[in-house]
């Protein structure tokens, strides 16, 4: 049995949907990010950096002891080589899967993040600020776009855990002031995962998105959300 230490922003789906894709047995636990969940002791324990989704494996490959895991990333490389799935065993696939499950880690995610922060969370308008991750997040979906030019998947014909990385990123990507008709490959690619049966297990009951307009926020709420030191 695995525990998944969830909440449904991008980084937690793209566990959830390895998850009901292999059909591992798996039990989420809520970790309510608004709630401050994320800073209770026993989450912290297996999760640090006090960010989700978080892991619990009581059967770890080895026998040996549960084992617990945080970072996204590193979650989704464990489960694949776990199972043996969604990940290419020969080192040419495998290196392709790697790269591009690195690039949503640092690209993708962090550029998509700051720029629904500056749009929509932010104190007060920064044009520039926003601009420049809009901007960003753009030139992404165009490396995104052309790669996907004559492949099935980001990694080559397979579906795999660079795929799973990605998707979540790319779903609220009105909200990040996107249009997927400027992207023809990546429109393609993005209706076809989300077409998947286990894709629509993962997101059933979750918001897949926001407006592109200014939360309000009292000083509580933001102090929770971006007060940390």
């Amino acid at each position: 049995m695995i525990d998944l230490y969830f909440w449904p922003p991008p980084n937690g789906l793209k566990v959830k949907l390895f998850l009901e894709e292999t059909g591992l047995a798996y039990r989420q636990v809520p970790v309510d990010i608004g709630a401050c969940d994320q800073f209770k002791p026993e989450f912290l324990a297996i999760s640090p950096n006090n960010r989700i989704p978080a892991l619990v494996d009581h059967a770890p490959a080895d026998g040996g002891a549960p084992l617990s895991l945080f970072e996204s990333g590193a979650i989704l490389l464990y489960l694949a080589e776990k199972t043996g799935r969604f990940l290419p065993r020969e080192s040419r696939g495998r290196a392709h899967v790697l790269q591009w499950l690195v690039w949503q880690v640092g690209g993708l995610g962090p550029m998509a993040g700051q720029n629904g922060h500056f749009s929509v969370y932010a104190p007060e308008e920064f044009p520039y600020a926003i601009d420049r991750y809009t901007r960003e997040t753009h030139r992404l979906y165009g490396v995104l776009d052309r790669r996907l030019a004559g492949r099935g998947f980001i990694a080559g014909d397979d579906y795999s855990i660079a795929d799973m990385a990605c998707y979540p990123w790319i779903v609220p990507h009105a909200a990040h002031g996107q249009d997927l008709a400027e992207f023809p490959q990546l429109r393609r690619w993005f209706d076809a995962i989300g077409a998947r049966p286990a894709t629509q297990r993962s997101y059933e009951g979750v918001k897949p998105t926001y407006p592109r307009t200014r939360a309000v926020l009292d000083d509580a709420e933001r102090a929770l959300l971006f007060g940390q030191r």
